[in-house]
């Protein structure tokens, strides 16, 4: 994307958070610093968090008596800001603008680079999983990380060219894809669409990193703290719906067909709205990554943290 980062769902996110003098608020997904500096701006103390070494450059000029950037995941939040210490966390979801622009990192199926989707330096790359991986998991990752139907014939076709010529390129991997797929036909979406995402979140593990971040959150929230969370895709969303109805206690009551569910523990949180609430069509026009974005927020209650919840 072209022209300054911008924040998707800003001013919803403040008017959420309520950042303000006094308080505390972990940004944990700092990226260019969009919403830390807008807590900044309201006169809050920032934790941020991003285990993205290239975000150091966007926290230079900070006031380090009010804000400090760790280099980790935010499910760590727990361990650096401690039980019930901060006011409100923030987490904005999956790959940044700036790593997709930059074709180095090998996110975009847009843009030649190779084949790495690692948010952090460490561990197994895209072209790892792509190469390594065998047929059926490979599409196992593609089904449940891309909802990605096809996921079999593209797993297969992968596996008998890469005992040929192994995948190292982004463009490489999406061609091959579109290619097996059977090209585009006028379709708005690009066929490697799930398929990179499938890749990026296997990389990341984020899914996991996001249920661990929730749970964290949950700890390090004080009474009357909240919650805001933006997701871009389903599979973020429906993890966060489900943590958050199960802590407000909304879980399905029971009926005659079903047996009523044994009471849970104490709400630990309470829904700040009802729903998901997406961006207007004014910042949807003016920043497209906006398009499958929600927020879903929420206040902690004094209950304590859940423990062993399902």
């Amino acid at each position: 994307m072209n022209g300054p980062h911008v924040s998707v769902l800003l001013s919803e996110v403040v008017q959420a958070l309520e950042p303000a003098p006094g308080k505390t608020i972990v940004d944990g997904t700092f990226g260019a610093g969009g919403y830390a500096r807008a807590f900044l701006a309201a006169g809050a103390t920032v934790i941020a968090f991003d285990r993205d070494p290239a975000a150091r450059h966007f926290a230079e000029g900070l006031d380090p008596s009010r804000f400090r950037l760790v280099e980790a995941p935010f499910a760590g939040m727990h361990d650096v800001a401690g039980p019930a210490a901060v006011d409100g966390v923030a987490l904005d979801l999956g790959v940044s603008s700036m790593q997709l622009d930059e074709a180095a990192r090998g996110f975009s199926f847009m843009r030649d680079g190779p084949l790495d989707m690692r948010m952090g330096a460490a561990g197994r790359t895209a072209a790892d999983l792509v190469n390594g991986e065998e047929p059926a998991e490979l599409a196992r990752i593609l089904f449940v990380y891309g909802e990605e139907r096809k996921s079999r014939r593209i797993a297969g076709a992968i596996a008998r060219r890469r005992a040929e010529q192994p995948f190292t390129r982004t463009l490489e991997l999406a061609e091959f894809i579109e290619h097996v797929l059977g090209g585009r036909r006028g379709a708005k979406v690009h066929p490697a669409t799930r398929a990179f995402q499938a890749l990026r979140i296997a990389v990341n593990d984020e899914l996991s990193e996001l249920e661990r971040g929730l749970a964290a959150a949950e700890g390090s929230l004080k009474a009357g703290g909240r919650l805001a969370v933006v997701t871009f895709h389903s599979l973020e969303d429906r993890i966060v719906k489900a943590f958050l109805t199960l802590r407000a206690g909304k879980s399905p009551a029971g009926s005659r067909h079903r047996p009523q569910v044994a009471a849970g523990p104490a709400p630990s949180f309470e829904l700040l709205f009802n729903g998901a609430r997406a961006p207007s069509e004014a910042e949807v026009k003016a920043n497209p990554r906006a398009r499958s974005a929600k927020l879903r927020a929420a206040v902690r209650t004094a209950a304590p943290v859940w423990r062993n919840a399902a």
